[in-house]
């Protein structure tokens, strides 16, 4: 896990488990400098879908204005965010209609790679870019190119320095434990008497995986890394909303980036104490303060400023964290209080936690 404490002082004035209604560009501004954990969101994409409101996202006039005006948003993101916090952006692509929209018609926009390009150029460092892979896409009735059957999910940061829980996310390992290996030499490959690496440079010589490896383990006692390939189903909901989070795909993001517990006075995440499992010490006990404050404890915080039918919320709502939604159309506002008063139901909502 890596952080970075930051004051927690900027949340006190923050609005927590709430709708904000009206344009995420306004609501924003209002927010406190620094008060969130992480953001977790999928606005509109270019030239999908018409949500109702006029300037809403999504109807520039071609892909480049709303690159470009969802670098402005990102701007506002970057302010109300901690140094400590991430943001997961869910964007999806589509196909010029016309020259104008920004490429050759028939061609893709790459509307999403223009959009990431705009926000490292900004100052985010952009952490991973996540394929969201659909095994149940929308059918098409295309004849000459593939379906598309993804989306990207892209991971960036401000600090070189952020919260990042691993183990919360880790899955299951289906290779079995194999008998320990009796070797004198733990590195892999075998480092020669001569090597040396560059300077200012480490040499990576596999010495953690030499280290599993020799005690038997397939990989890490917790599970493995989920990757940056996400198998997960889109779900069906019965409301005016078309595009839907899937509650799955909102799950990972939040338990790695949105702690738990956060010091009220300096903001530092609370960790798990250590325990002894198969030979290491592993962060798997029960939360407790990882600073000397002696304070209460506050949840983390996720904002989702296009919150649409509510599932980030729902999913923060779940797992014991707050959040703040901002959504323009008082119709989804609605639709997801309705979700967020009501016990959700899991075999509706697939879970990955």
């Amino acid at each position: 896990m890596t952080t970075q404490p930051t004051g927690g002082g900027a949340t006190s004035q923050l609005p927590r488990n709430t709708i904000l209604v009206g344009d995420a560009r306004q609501h924003l501004t209002e927010l406190p400098t620094g008060s969130i954990d992480t953001i977790i969101t999928s606005p509109p994409y270019f030239g999908v879908r018409d949500y109702g409101h006029d300037q809403q996202l999504g109807a520039e006039r071609d892909v480049d204005a709303w690159a470009d005006a969802l670098r402005g948003v990102a701007a506002e993101l970057a302010r109300v965010l901690r140094p400590s916090g991430t943001l997961w952006l869910n964007l999806g692509d589509s196909y010029s209609r016309h020259p104008d929209e920004g490429a050759t018609p028939k061609s893709l926009l790459l509307g999403p790679a223009r959009v990431a390009l705009a926000l490292v150029r900004d100052g985010w460092t952009l952490r991973n870019e996540v394929i969201w892979a659909k095994p149940n896409p929308m059918p098409s009735s295309v004849l000459d190119r593939l379906t598309t059957t993804h989306e990207v999910f892209y991971l960036f940061t401000r600090s070189r320095h952020y919260y990042f829980n691993l183990d919360a996310i880790r899955g299951r390992l289906v290779t079995p434990r194999r008998k320990e290996k009796q070797v004198t030499d733990r590195s892999y490959p075998p480092r020669s008497a001569g090597a040396t690496s560059r300077p200012g440079r480490t040499l990576n010589d596999n010495r953690g995986l030499s280290q599993i490896k020799v005690s038997g383990l397939a990989g890490h006692p917790l599970g493995k890394n989920p990757g940056d390939v996400w198998m997960v189903a889109t779900t069906g909901f019965r409301g005016g909303h078309f595009a839907t989070f899937p509650l799955a795909l909102v799950e990972r993001p939040l338990l790695a980036t949105c702690p738990e517990r956060i010091c009220t006075v300096c903001g530092t995440p609370w960790q798990r104490s250590l325990e002894r499992r198969d030979g290491r010490l592993l962060a798997v006990g029960e939360q407790q303060p990882a600073c000397m404050c002696d304070a209460e404890y506050r949840p983390g915080i996720v904002l989702d400023p296009f919150l649409g039918t509510g599932t980030t919320a729902l999913a923060a709502q779940r797992h014991g964290r707050d959040w703040l939604g901002i959504e323009l159309n008082p119709k989804y506002v609605e639709i997801a209080n309705e979700r967020l008063g009501r016990q959700p139901e899991r075999h509706n909502e697939p879970s990955i936690a």
